[in-house]
């Protein structure tokens, strides 16, 4: 490609962004979800949480399932002055086997949730994990989604995990499928600290 037709393509690129940059005008909190089967939905949560510091807002940290509060992420968040973080989880299903007192600890996770989404000063909000509260019944989708769209206008919300039901994506403003390529876990590599917790 010659430097001319280079120079014409991205002056055309230009233009068409930045028509679109300027018909994106409104300004509201969004509720954006974390799926699928592949690795990264809560590090990819926990990437925006440490840019939403940057700002100097306040967040609220909910992790449902999870038990382990020796994780390098909340190592690191919990020192941080703006950030409230609950490990509300009894840990994996598998391990439990304790469908009653996996729901017990999923309606307690979701209390603390409704605080923060009840809360003006907390700008972004991290469900942990949340999916699997629908996948197992712990959690009424309706109500959740009813929740959710009476927090504060400005506040954004995170939810992560795998099989994110319909009606969640369709309430979402943003979704992203995570897909599973190849992981380490497979060729018999256990998970590292730093990298998986």
């Amino acid at each position: 490609m010659t430097e001319n037709k280079h120079t014409e393509r991205m002056q055309r690129k230009k233009q068409v962004i930045d028509e679109k940059i300027a018909d994106a005008s409104a300004e509201r909190g969004l509720l954006l979800v974390n799926t699928g089967i592949g690795k990264g939905k809560s590090s990819a949560a926990f990437g925006v949480l440490a840019r939403a510091l940057g700002h100097g807002f306040k967040a609220g940290v909910v992790q449902f399932v999870k038990s382990r509060s020796d994780t390098g992420e909340e190592g690191f968040f919990r020192r941080q002055p703006n950030v409230e973080w609950h490990v509300m989880g009894e840990g994996f299903t598998w391990e439990t086997q304790d469908k009653e007192k996996d729901a017990q600890a999923a309606q307690a996770a979701w209390r603390q949730s409704r605080l923060f989404l009840a809360d003006p000063t907390i700008h972004l909000v991290i469900l942990d994990e949340l999916t699997y509260a629908f996948k197992y019944g712990w959690l009424e989708l309706d109500t959740v989604l009813a929740d959710l769209a009476a927090r504060p206008p400005m506040q954004h919300v995170i939810i992560t995990g795998r099989a994110a039901p319909e009606k969640l994506i369709e309430a979402a403003d943003t979704v992203t499928d995570m897909g599973l390529v190849k992981h380490a876990f497979k060729a018999g590599v256990k998970a590292m600290p730093g990298v998986e917790f």
